[in-house]
């Protein structure tokens, strides 16, 4: 996996749009996020899996007396 800075990225953006390499960008050295790219193939799989976790989330929210925002904090696993 290519690592770039977030200038770079933007940059290059149709470039690495283009490209079937994933990036990890960083700003100021800091990981900031991930360009994964996905084949036309993958597509229908990958929606149909949004849609499995989004009714999951919702699931998990209507079951137990958290909100979508306390989910969240729940899920953060930056935080200890």
């Amino acid at each position: 996996m290519k690592s770039v800075g977030i200038r770079e990225f933007r940059d290059k953006a149709s470039q690495y749009l283009a490209s079937s390499e994933a990036v990890a960008v960083k700003r100021h050295g800091k990981l900031v996020g991930f360009y994964i790219p996905v084949a036309q193939s993958e597509q229908i799989e990958i929606t149909e899996a949004l849609q499995r976790l989004t009714q999951t989330v919702e699931t998990a929210i209507a079951e137990s007396d958290m909100n979508e925002a306390a989910l969240a904090r729940a899920l953060d696993l930056s935080q200890q």
